[in-house]
């Protein structure tokens, strides 16, 4: 019996659906495992610099996002200190001209409804919804992964389950059981607004970073330029799971009181017409990547703060190099261990500095006092052009 050219991916996210796609061009039979009866929009706009638009690109999804995706000319950094923009460091063309792929902001419900439009297309993908991963056992040949749809237990024959389902990973807890999220301290705030509501230059297409006492705030457009996008972190201790839950504005409004906070940025956050709130939890730094077959792919088992604006692009670089481990001609199931070994070592040491460079980049956003006119006065002398180098190493990675 030849081994199996079927791979089974637990979650239908954004890792996951790269993941598809990317393996499927490599000459896989894919089956992907959604628990969601529908996709539907979840979470909040996200940014997809160069290092992930870059293999979204090479995987054809260009004209599935171009009229959705929007180009930001640049980040404009903003002190609540200062009252204002420090800096404003270029992207656009200058991003993609440096590091050869465009710097995109997008909702992350069209990215996703990208990629599902393509995973359909394809012949290869079998994209079941309302299919909830439940066991797995491997044999001579490969795996049997278990599913249930409603009352119904299946069965498929794969050589590798790849776990793509989100920080509470069901895949990682059958694996690493001892592996659990924690919680950070930190509530995220999202809401959005009609960029028709703010002055011209607040609704330009460009990322506003606010940094302030003890919270922080970023704001870009989305849906074609139409809407502004708005995250606001806070400390709290609140920290029930999940994405969507409604919040109380007059919470958002008095953490971000004047005199701390100026006019422009509580202009931003008054305009929000409803929040939801989600709590921010990480998966401990060096998890598990995989164990003999089954392997784990972005949130499963590296979610991290977003403070590197890099969530949606470790798991879409993940993607990437999981296809070029896997090959469709292994012989064996230990040929197959041995590709996804090697597929988390390849990763390790980047994601770990990724999600090192977002909590530092956190504990800096929300300096007070003197430490944070020291940040202010760092941030101006170091200037454009090398703060735009500063991100070479992020940006400029290829699989």
């Amino acid at each position: 019996m030849a081994l199996s050219r079927t791979i089974v991916i637990a979650g239908a996210g954004i890792g996951g659906l790269t993941a598809a796609l990317a393996l499927a061009t490599r000459g896989f039979r894919i089956v992907v495992l959604e628990k969601a009866e529908r996709l539907e929009e979840v979470g909040a706009g996200l940014q997809l610099s160069p290092n992930a638009s870059r293999i979204l690109v090479e995987l054809g999804l260009t004209e599935r996002l171009k009229a959705r995706a929007v180009t930001p000319e640049a980040v404009s950094i903003m002190s609540a200190r200062a009252g204002g923009e420090l800096l404003r460091m270029p992207l656009g063309e200058a991003a993609s001209a440096r590091a050869g792929a465009p710097y995109w902001v997008v909702h992350r419900a069209d990215l996703q409804s990208a990629l599902a439009g393509a995973v359909a297309d394809h012949p290869d993908i079998d994209l079941k919804l309302g299919a909830t991963f439940e066991d797995v056992a491997p044999h001579a040949k490969g795996l049997t992964v278990v599913h249930r749809s409603g009352t119904i237990r299946r069965s498929d024959l794969a050589s590798a389950l790849i776990g793509a389902d989100g920080i509470w990973s069901t895949v990682r807890q059958h694996l690493f059981p001892e592996v659990q999220p924690r919680f950070s301290g930190l509530i995220a705030w999202r809401g959005t607004l009609d960029a028709a509501q703010l002055p011209k230059d607040y609704a330009a297409h460009r990322v506003q970073l606010w940094m302030g006492p003890n919270a922080h705030l970023v704001a870009y457009p989305i849906a074609d330029g139409r809407q502004i996008n708005v995250v606001a972190v806070l400390p709290g201790t609140w920290n029930r799971p999940g994405w969507s839950t409604p919040g109380d504005p007059v919470e958002v409004m008095d953490a971000f009181a004047a005199p701390r906070w100026p006019p422009p940025a509580r202009m931003m956050l008054a305009a929000v017409d409803s929040w939801r709130k989600w709590a921010l939890f990480g998966v401990p730094d060096g998890c598990p990547w995989s164990k003999g077959p089954v392997a784990l792919l972005g949130d499963a088992v590296h979610a991290m703060l977003p403070f590197a604006a890099q969530g949606a692009g470790m798991a879409i670089e993940d993607a990437a190099v999981l296809a070029r481990h896997l090959s469709p001609d292994a012989e064996s199931t230990k040929d197959i261990a041995a590709a996804l070994t090697q597929y988390g070592r390849a990763r390790q040491a980047r994601v770990l500095r990724v999600q090192r460079t977002a909590r530092q980049q956190g504990r800096i956003y929300h300096l007070g006092g003197p430490l944070a006119l020291a940040r202010d006065l760092a941030i101006r002398a170091l200037g454009p052009e090398r703060m735009l180098a500063r991100q070479d190493w992020i940006y400029s990675w290829r699989p």
